[in-house]
């Protein structure tokens, strides 16, 4: 049963460093310190006309407002409502059977819902599903994955230049990371937008499973997350860094073990107590807070890591260290 809205906390100016992932705020907040950065990537954006976009979706999809899909444009007035967003997104509907979202546009982001998404999530999960896409445009995600679509375009161009193969993989391999992690901030959007961390649950698992909820257990899946992160050889773990290099998005069973970790962690609850950054301390939020607690986000991340790969680097950590001891104790003196 879906919750009344006045059973929901309002989020009163809470700033989007609320709800982003370490590794993704700390890259937003450099980015944001880049006085004119956005006006120069909105430039680049001409290339591939913003305006061309919205008369694309104009023409060949629908507009959601009060008299089409109601039922949606209700849900986004709520989750704008509790995220307190000054100004919501046009949103759009596209008939495609897939089931996903995205918010594109740079000036003026825009939300666009794939038909296949609507039919298959219910009332509560489409909540969850216009949260994320708000916190991708409150967060300015729309921005930098322009970037990204666009380096990914000329890629090629990069790729024929001598060592630029090499240069472009590394970059769009940092940009890859960072796509995927902003899409765990966006979870973590959808999840104060719900405030029912039962629902966002359902969404990744019925991503994962093309809706069939009815055959599924939530704590086998899960489980089946845990199960991902930490089993296999040294040969499983080097095949989980070259399955997602060029992925967006984490896989579903990652995105839902995360989602239950930053509900364990205190950090949901906080919020929804009235512990939050508020949007006036963005402009003097410092970038050295934030890029410290992206480093720690990665070295917990390694502590914490029990797969074969890590152990391996762990041993061998250790086999140096022992080795270098025995050299300066026999040879030291000498």
């Amino acid at each position: 049963m879906a919750l009344p809205l006045r059973s929901r906390v309002a989020l009163t100016d809470i700033s989007s460093r609320a709800w982003e992932h370490p590794a993704d705020r700390g890259a937003l907040v450099a980015l944001r310190k880049l006085k004119g950065f956005d006006t120069v990537v909105k430039t680049m954006n001409g290339l591939v006309s913003e305006r061309a976009t919205r008369l694309v979706l104009l023409g060949n999809a629908v507009r959601v407002d009060e008299r089409q899909f109601p039922v949606l444009h209700r849900l986004l007035a709520d989750v704008g409502q509790v995220l307190d967003a000054a100004e919501l997104p046009e949103l759009y509907v596209v008939n495609d059977p897939t089931a996903n979202a995205m918010t594109i546009g740079m000036d003026k982001p825009v939300i666009v819902l794939n038909s296949g998404l609507v039919d298959l999530m219910d009332e509560e999960e489409l909540r969850f599903v216009l949260g994320h896409e708000l916190g991708h445009a409150l967060s300015g995600h729309a921005v930098y994955r322009t970037l990204l679509l666009e380096l990914l375009q000329f890629s090629g161009v990069f790729g024929a230049l001598p060592l630029g193969a090499l240069g472009v993989r590394i970059i769009l391999a940092a940009l890859m990371e960072w796509s995927r992690t902003s899409e765990l901030s966006a979870d973590r959007a959808g999840l104060l937008s719900t405030q029912d961390p039962a629902v966002a649950l359902r969404v990744h698992m019925k991503l994962a499973s093309g809706g069939h909820l009815a055959d599924l257990d939530a704590a086998s899946f899960l489980a089946q997350g845990a199960e991902y992160r930490e089993s296999g050889d040294l040969r499983d773990s080097l095949l989980r860094l070259t399955l997602v290099e060029q992925a967006s998005h984490p896989f579903a069973v990652i995105r839902a073990t995360e989602a239950r970790r930053w509900v364990d962690s205190g950090e949901y609850t906080a919020i929804l107590g009235g512990t939050y950054p508020v949007r006036a301390d963005d402009a003097g939020a410092p970038m050295s807070e934030a890029a410290r607690q992206a480093a720690a986000h990665y070295a917990e991340s390694f502590a914490r890591a029990q797969d074969a790969l890590v152990s391996a680097i762990r041993d061998l950590g250790g086999l140096v260290g022992a080795a270098k001891g025995w050299f300066d104790e026999r040879f030291g003196r000498h």
